[in-house]
């Protein structure tokens, strides 16, 4: 996960903390979106995958803060 200083030395104050919850923002839209693709799998795809439906299901449960 990203690491927010409150120690971030610039001339811009808030440089890094835009940068880090950029990165944050990303990463929680990048979660939802990979958890609704797993809903759209076939049988034969969560097969292929090595896992189960009640996997694929827990997974996309997870809110998308949650790693």
């Amino acid at each position: 996960m990203v690491d927010i200083s409150l120690h971030f030395s610039s001339h811009a104050p808030l440089a890094g903390t835009y940068a880090a919850f950029k990165d944050i923002f990303s990463t929680w839209r990048r979660r939802s979106r990979e958890r609704r693709e797993l809903l759209t799998l076939d049988p034969r795809s969560i097969r292929d995958l090595g896992t189960t439906p009640q996997a694929i299901a827990f997974e996309a449960s997870k809110p998308f803060w949650r790693a």
